[in-house]
């Protein structure tokens, strides 16, 4: 696939039409998920396409009580294909004998969230072996994402598709309301420690 000729092919396309032809083409396709803000956008989207579609939750198990019923009523109300990776160490073991969340200037913070973000990614990714990769990024998000483009692909060669990249904020929460889904914004990442600081798992090599 020449991925500069896609991207100006759906350089004025709807996320619809993205996700669409993201999920026509050969291969096993998945979408990821933390359940945090707006992601129901992605996940309606995409399973109204495609109703089996595999989802990969990386729950880090930090989030607030109010993330975790929430993604709950999502999966029920989408019926969502959800396979959950969560860190082979718990956040209770963590914060009552591992020193809690490390500050993110410390150089213990990259082993925090290697073990509680990128590993059980890797381990999610290893698993169903896909070919593409759906996610929810957008440009607004953080100034790194200002440069991406809607398709990429990793050095392993799976197809990285953001069909919301382009998206606002307003845009996603009038869908959210335009289709009656849930959303809850008290989600917390122990592993960005600010808002529009990336994790790793979007600018490194898995």
């Amino acid at each position: 696939m020449d991925i500069a000729t896609v991207n100006n092919q759906f350089a004025n396309s709807s996320p619809q039409d993205i996700i669409r032809h993201a999920l026509s083409l050969p291969g096993k396709a998945v979408v990821t998920t933390h359940f945090g803000p707006l992601e129901a956008v992605i996940l309606h989207m995409a399973s109204r396409v495609k109703p089996d579609l595999q989802v990969l939750w990386i729950d880090h198990g930090y989030n607030t009580k109010a993330t975790y019923r929430c993604a709950e009523i999502i999966i029920q109300q989408l019926k969502l294909n959800v396979d959950v990776f969560t860190p082979r160490v718990s956040a209770a073991r963590q914060e009552a004998a591992l020193g809690g969340i490390p500050d993110y200037t410390e150089d213990a913070h990259k082993i925090f969230t290697e073990n509680f973000k990128l590993e059980p990614f890797r381990r999610a990714m290893t698993t169903h072996k896909p070919a593409i990769w759906l996610t929810a990024l957008r440009k607004e998000q953080t100034e790194f994402r200002q440069s991406l483009n809607v398709f990429t692909t990793d050095d392993k060669g799976v197809l990285k598709v953001a069909p919301l990249l382009r998206w606002s904020e307003a845009q996603m929460r009038a869908y959210l309301a335009e289709h009656s889904l849930p959303n809850e914004d008290s989600y917390y990442d122990p592993t960005k420690a600010l808002e529009n600081r990336e994790c790793g798992l979007h600018t490194s090599s898995l």
